[in-house]
C-alpha cells in the first residue's frame, strides 16, 4: 500500500515525567470535560513484555461560539506492570477540528501532514513507569459546520512501532446551538452542522472511517531518526479498550 511521507521533526523538547496524571492549566482540564474514555482506540503493533499503553480523551468538551475555540485534555498511560520504553504521542486534527497547540510539543508542518489531516503536534513523553500516565494541554479550534475527529496514536521515540492508536474519532453534537453561548460536544458522536445541507457531509463515526488511520488500524510508522512515515498496513487483530 502507499506512504506519505512525513519529514524529521527537528529539535529536543525538555518534559517532565510524572508517575500521575500531570496537572494542567484549568483551560485545558476544564472540570465539565468529564471522565476520560479510550473510545474509538485499538492496539497496532505489540508493546513490550509487560507494557500495556492505552490513551484517553474527555467524553465531552465545549467549543465557543464566537471564537470557534476548545480545550482537549490527551492522556496515554501505562496501565502495565513494566515501565515502558521511551515514547512518542502524536495528536492530529481532521476536518473541522483544528489543533492550534500542545504544550511542550512540536508543530507537523503543514506540508508535512499525513492525508485528510488539517494539523498535528508530535509530543515526546520519555519513559513512563507501571501504573503512571501523562496529561498534555491540547488547544483547537473547531469549526461547527463540518464534521471533526482527532487522533492520538502512541510510538516508540524512534517511530518504527505503533503501539496504540485513539482514532480518528470524532467529535460532535446532534444538537446545534448557533445562538448559545458554547455548544457542548461529545466524544463518538457524529457532528450534525450548523450550516444548512450540512446533513449531506459525511458521518464520522466510530467504525466508518475510511481514512489512513480508520477502522482498519492502519499505523503511524516511521524509519528511524531519519524521518516520520504515514503508512497504511494491516494489524495484528485489534484489541478494544473502552
Amino acid at each position: 500500500m502507499s506512504s506519505r511521507r512525513l519529514t524529521a521533526i527537528a529539535g529536543s523538547l525538555v518534559t517532565a515525567t510524572f508517575s500521575a496524571v500531570m496537572m494542567l492549566p484549568p483551560t485545558a482540564a476544564a472540570d465539565d470535560q468529564g471522565p476520560g474514555s479510550g473510545k474509538g482506540g485499538k492496539a497496532v503493533d505489540e508493546a513490550p513484555a509487560g507494557v500495556r499503553l492505552t490513551t484517553l480523551l474527555p467524553e465531552k468538551i465545549s467549543v465557543d461560539n464566537s471564537s470557534r475555540k476548545t480545550a482537549i485534555t490527551a492522556t496515554v498511560k501505562n496501565e502495565g506492570s513494566r515501565e515502558s520504553g521511551d515514547l512518542r504521542l502524536l495528536v492530529v486534527g481532521f476536518d473541522g477540528l483544528k489543533v492550534t497547540g500542545v504544550k511542550g510539543c512540536s508543530v507537523i508542518a503543514e506540508k508535512d501532514l499525513p492525508a485528510g489531516s488539517n494539523s498535528g503536534f508530535n509530543c515526546p513523553v520519555g519513559k513512563l513507569a507501571a501504573g503512571s500516565s501523562k496529561s498534555y494541554a491540547v488547544d483547537a479550534t473547531y469549526d461547527l459546520r463540518k464534521a471533526g475527529k482527532i487522533c492520538l496514536p502512541v510510538q516508540g521515540e524512534d517511530g518504527k512501532k505503533t503501539f496504540w492508536q485513539q482514532g480518528p474519532v470524532p467529535f460532535g453534537t446532534v444538537n446545534p446551538s448557533p445562538n448559545a453561548p458554547a455548544t457542548p460536544l461529545l466524544l463518538g458522536t457524529d457532528n450534525k452542522p450548523v450550516a444548512p445541507g450540512g446533513d449531506e457531509l459525511p458521518r464520522t463515526g466510530v467504525g466508518r472511517d475510511v481514512l489512513p488511520l480508520g477502522a482498519t488500524g492502519a499505523a503511524l510508522i516511521a524509519a528511524g531518526a531519519a524521518g516520520l512515515w504515514w503508512a497504511r498496513r494491516q494489524p495484528r487483530p485489534a484489541r478494544e479498550r473502552g
